[in-house]
């Protein structure tokens, strides 16, 4: 969530119309793919097969994507980003994108890590966060102003947004109030008794710890059911190691709802069997190195889990990364007894093991037709000097077995120490795999002098990709 300390003079939106044309042409009209040229060792890795390459943005404080397909309309996709909480769509699969007006709230200066999501009827949901400015650096709670989570609905695949903005929790600015962050958005799109149920899970931060909470809705999310908190063990009160954070859902096909997020020391898991009504208590069911780590020249990084279901099979996939062979790499582990055993952490990345190189921010997304595993992130294994980064996408049609590297993008970008968001973005349907992520287009903070904070320049742009497996 660290965004708007950095850049305070930004955030109140994009540039006038007159002057975005140019960068917003890019959204509109589609641009060629680029092919990818990252190696495993001296093999290069094979070019993701009929992919396509786009900038959603032009230069700014872009990050934190997300992105959806619709179940009914497969070639209907709405993508999010911050800052702040911003919405485009498509029509045709991704080949022009269309800037959704409303979607960031009027009324808080600061808007983002947004997630979106369409139900079973084709509606699409964003959610996302508000807030004024944020409080102590790390520590949310510490000096936070009124803050919240938010819910925009739209009727028509997202080119157009409902005004009102439903909170699922808001504070008024006033001594001690919590800070709620990370929100994700999660819908049944199943077959099962809770079809078109949506769930909100996040951090909820206060002075002495952190909690998740959960809110669902039941009537196409026009109104949310008062926030539970459904961790059991408290973490501690920073957005560093020891939080409880990234909260991430996936629902099977008779409707259970699956839940995890991150301890400090490994993935929690819980689940409900009557629409979020009520969880089975929660336990660690994987051990990881800690959650939040150091890549060179990034701002900060993390491994959060990402959890994904089989809607034939109800198999369960968790991804994740960490650091446990040295450099960071990314895994899956999987579970076919609903989520009580896991099997062994399959490493998804496949440069040689120990090279030095980080594979970093992980999302995962499993084909709901197919059953393919598909998880995307950041690879550095073409520099030797573990900096420069292109985007890797892997698949595994083996139940999570093995993975095939494909490379995404040919281009490297080197992060030089700015931030580029706490997630990427993953969507996957009939075998077409749709990812957002945030590359690094040229800035950098500059300090003036020894005594005020660096002056932050747009750095950063949010790309598409699409790849097609059929």
């Amino acid at each position: 969530m660290k965004f708007s300390e950095q850049f305070p003079g930004t955030v109140a939106g994009w540039e006038p119309r007159s002057r975005r044309m140019g960068w917003l042409g890019v959204i509109v009209l589609g641009m060629a793919a680029m092919a990818v040229s990252a190696s495993a060792g001296n093999a290069p890795l094979p070019r993701a097969p009929h992919s396509r390459v786009i900038n959603l943005t032009g230069v700014g404080y872009f990050d934190e994507p997300s992105i959806a397909v619709n179940p009914l309309q497969p070639q209907q996709l709405v993508a999010a980003f911050q800052v702040p909480a911003h919405v485009v769509y498509s029509d045709d699969g991704g080949t022009h994108w269309r800037v959704a007006s409303g979607t960031a709230p009027s009324n808080y200066r600061v808007s983002g890590d947004v997630s979106v999501a369409f139900d079973n009827h084709g509606h699409a949901f964003l959610c996302y966060i508000a807030f004024d400015k944020l409080g102590t650096e790390n520590y949310w709670a510490h000096d936070a102003t009124r803050n919240g989570v938010f819910v925009r609905r739209s009727l028509d695949g997202g080119r157009h947004w409902q005004r009102r903005a439903i909170p699922l929790l808001a504070h008024p600015t006033q001594p001690g109030i919590p800070f709620e962050d990370k929100p994700y958005i999660v819908a049944d799109d199943s077959h099962g008794p809770y079809a078109g149920n949506l769930y909100v899970g996040w951090t909820h931060f206060t002075l002495s710890k952190s909690v998740i909470y959960f809110s669902r809705s039941t009537n196409a999310g026009r109104s949310w059911s008062a926030p539970i908190q459904i961790s059991t063990a408290p973490g501690l009160p920073r957005d560093d190691n020891g939080a409880l954070e990234g909260f991430t859902g996936a629902v099977g096909p008779h409707s259970t709802l699956y839940v995890a997020w991150a301890d400090g020391r490994g993935i929690v898991f819980t689940s409900s069997r009557d629409g979020g009504r009520s969880f089975r208590a929660p336990r660690r069911v994987i051990d990881t190195a800690p959650p939040y780590f150091r890549v060179e020249d990034v701002s900060r990084s993390n491994g959060f889990p990402v959890l994904g279901c089989n809607q034939q099979t109800g198999q369960l996939y968790v991804a994740w990364s960490d650091y446990r062979n040295g450099d960071v790499d990314v895994f899956v582990s999987t579970s076919a007894d609903h989520g009580r055993t896991w099997g062994p952490a399959v490493r998804v990345n496949s440069d040689p093991l120990h090279d030095g190189a980080d594979q970093f921010f992980q999302w995962m997304a499993v084909d709901p037709i197919s059953g393919a595993v598909n998880v995307v992130f950041y690879d550095r294994r073409g520099d030797p000097r573990n900096r420069k980064a292109t985007v890797t996408l892997a698949r595994s049609t083996d139940g999570g077995k093995t993975f095939i590297n494909y490379a995404w993008t040919r281009k490297p970008f080197n992060p030089r120490d700015n931030f580029i968001g706490d997630y990427t973005g993953l969507a996957a349907f009939g075998n077409r795999v749709f990812g957002v992520w945030t590359e690094e287009a040229g800035g950098r903070l500059f300090r003036h002098g020894s005594g005020p904070p660096p002056v932050a320049r747009p750095h950063s742009r949010v790309r598409f990709g699409v790849a097609d497996f059929k």
